[in-house]
């Protein structure tokens, strides 16, 4: 499974720029394979983001804007999304992934399922 990134290379945002970096380079930091996806320069990369998105977390007007967050054609979430499950250290079943054993989302799954 292949996480996937939809961000935009240029975009004007200086706040969609942070969230991307964020985003990447947590998943680098972590070792997460992804797949970067460039709206801005591949106009099917962004047509296929936009028709993926669920209804039920698309903006009130306007497009979806990334980063946008897919395992392979599964929807994960948005930025925020994201920054939430890392806040709770439930980024790996955020991305449907299994967390590698030692960290701290494994052990956090361990607990829960001793209770």
């Amino acid at each position: 499974m292949v996480i996937k990134v939809y961000i935009a290379s240029s975009s004007g945002s200086t706040s969609i720029k942070k969230q991307q970096q964020d985003v990447m380079g947590f998943l680098a930091a972590n070792k997460i394979e992804f797949e970067e996806c460039d709206i801005a320069a591949n106009e099917d990369n962004r047509k296929w983001m936009r028709e993926n998105v669920p209804e039920d977390s698309r903006p009130a007007t306007g497009n979806p804007l990334p980063p946008q967050i897919f395992n392979e054609e599964r929807y994960c979430g948005n930025y925020q999304a994201f920054f939430d499950a890392r806040e709770d250290n439930a980024v790996y079943a955020f991305l449907g992934l299994t967390a590698p054993p030692g960290s701290k989302e494994a052990e956090a799954q361990a607990r829960k399922e001793q209770q």
